[in-house]
């Protein structure tokens, strides 16, 4: 039996020492923080990738280096498990112990722990696929991962710098390639030959899209955004903007996904680019949220969140899986979480069943999969679609006995193609709402008057210890701090519409609150009085207090 490689890991090891100061946690988007201090967790994590492998019998994972739409000095990385999917809960433990061990010595001790407890049978192989995205501190923290993948062995493969949905793929397409359920040809040219092809079948004979204006966030998606638009060709104009990956400062600079659905307007640069009736998205730094938006007549700007695509994909779905005549066979559902606008689970909720879940993309992604097909998009515009094996088993056999089943069956087919189902992906939702709008014939002011969003309003608190608050009922009950939540409960019954939460962060001492009502100003209002019942109940910083009551 092979024994662990104690020698290579110590020296390699002792090239990255870990901060003695420094505690690091891996939540749901793994690790994430300052690049500057992740030296020694790249190089922990190419280790635990290796054991994860080893663990499911030579199975590649996936190793992504990003930090997403957070600013760009920050870095991260997470893992993917074999099917595309995260990686799963237990194993974040195991990860944050060894990211933790205080010596070279401790992490082995750790590592061999590991390899003990998980039963781990060190004679299988190690397959690892990785990437990173356009960050400044990409290249030292890939050495560092690749000096834990030397110091176990590893078989690597580098996919250079890319989007973390494109990473997802390779990872699903490298582990089912050869099988039944092949997911396509496990290279970058396979993604977009996959997404552009099933585009193409599925606008066919309706009216070329309106011109998208495509705000790349300056970051890795401005790559991907142009090689797939080569593939695309004139199915539907495209115009990038914000795509300035090599100039630094640039990356989620005043633009991408996050700045413009917290603060619900344009990106400055788009002001002159953008023309009344014209729509436009925003992906993120790493091309896995998108939000789109557009100007009325009168220039004004109007958001269609992740709500609102949910809301037009789901009821899209329904429709052909109706038309096909398969609506006793294919049960259709939405997931959310309690970030989701109130208007929005109203108007599905009519439609189909929905969900809410706790805040993350593991919970929704969980959820979903209970449905034959499952709907799932935070409002951040992070989401996607799950086809479960049955369902696409049904669709592939399924005689239909009108031309007008045979039609809806080949965009389901097709949608299933289209739609990157092993997380959320910009560009192949910018594609799947574009299918669903040409359609409908819908411009983004018919999308928007679907259904009309609360005003609603998010406050940040910070708190000395975020560990004090604890929720049940998918994050929308308080159960400690005690008699807080009857106090929150007081304040809503006052609004008309009125709903709160408070719920702590995943990753800082801060409580997040959140409210809507009818009137805008009595969301804002409800907002900041729920946050000053925190504030004042639960001992928040008094230097950090939220500005509108101080």
């Amino acid at each position: 039996m092979p024994e662990l490689p104690v020698r290579a890991i110590q020296v390699l090891a002792d090239a990255h020492p870990k901060p003695s100061h420094l505690y690091f946690q891996y939540g749901t988007a793994g690790f994430r923080t300052l690049g500057s201090t992740l030296d020694s967790v790249l190089f922990r994590v190419g280790i635990l990738a290796g054991l994860r492998s080893k663990r499911l019998d030579g199975r590649t994972i996936g190793v992504m280096v990003t930090a997403s739409h957070n600013p760009e000095q920050d870095n991260g990385v997470k893992l993917v498990d074999p099917r595309g999917e995260m990686l799963e809960a237990s194993w974040e433990v195991h990860a944050t112990a060894l990211a933790n061990a205080p010596s070279t010595d401790a992490f082995i001790e750790a590592v061999s722990a590991l390899v003990q407890s998980a039963r781990i049978d060190l004679s299988k192989p190690a397959r690892v696929v990785y990437a990173r995205d356009t960050r400044p501190s990409g290249p030292a923290l890939i050495s560092a991962l690749e000096d834990g993948f030397k110091a176990l062995g590893v078989e690597a493969r580098d996919a250079g710098v890319t989007t973390t949905p494109i990473l997802h793929y390779l990872v699903k397409a490298i582990n089912t390639k050869g099988t039944n359920e092949s997911y396509g040809d496990d290279s970058e040219d396979g993604y977009y030959t996959k997404l552009s092809a099933s585009f193409k079948k599925l606008i066919a004979g309706k009216a070329t899209p309106d011109t998208v204006v495509i705000d790349c966030a300056n970051g890795v998606g401005a790559i991907a955004a142009k090689n797939l638009q080569a593939y695309l060709g004139t199915s539907i104009p495209l115009v990038l903007e914000n795509t300035d990956t090599t100039s630094r400062g640039k990356l989620n600079d005043s633009c991408g996904a996050d700045y413009v659905k917290t603060m619900q307007r344009l990106p400055p640069n788009l002001v002159d680019v953008m023309k009344p009736g014209q729509r436009a998205c925003s992906l993120d730094g790493d091309a896995d949220r998108l939000m789109y938006y557009y100007l009325d007549e009168r220039g004004q700007f109007h958001m269609l969140d992740g709500d609102k695509i949910a809301a037009l994909v789901a009821a899209f779905i329904v429709e052909q899986v109706k038309l096909a005549g398969l609506e006793s066979e294919i049960k259709v559902g939405v997931v959310q979480t309690a970030y989701a606008n109130g208007a929005s689970t109203k108007y599905l909720e009519e439609r189909l069943p929905v969900k809410c879940v706790s805040t993350g993309v593991k919970h929704l992604h969980h959820a979903a999969e209970h449905y034959s097909i499952g709907v799932y998009f935070e409002a951040n515009g992070h989401g996607t679609v799950l086809f479960s094996p049955a369902t696409q088993e049904i669709l592939t056999k399924h005689e239909p006995s009108t031309p007008a089943q045979s039609t809806a069956l080949n965009h389901l087919i097709n949608l299933t193609q289209l739609i990157n189902q092993t997380v959320g992906d910009a560009l192949s939702d910018m594609l799947l709402v574009e299918v669903v709008l040409a359609h409908k014939s819908y411009s983004g002011v018919e999308w928007n008057s679907l259904y009309a969003d609360l005003p609603n309003r998010l406050v940040k608190v910070v708190v000395g210890d975020r560990n004090a608050f604890k929720t049940e009922d998918a994050e929308r009950r308080l159960v400690n701090p005690p008699g807080l939540q009857e106090k929150i409960h007081e304040l809503v019954r006052r609004y008309e519409g009125g709903r709160s939460f408070v719920r702590p962060s995943g990753t800082e001492d801060v409580v997040r609150v959140y409210a809507e009502a009818v009137l805008r100003a009595q969301a804002d209002e409800l907002a900041f009085r729920v946050a000053g019942l925190v504030y004042d109940e639960a001992g928040g910083d008094p230097a950090k207090r939220p500005k509108e009551f101080i």
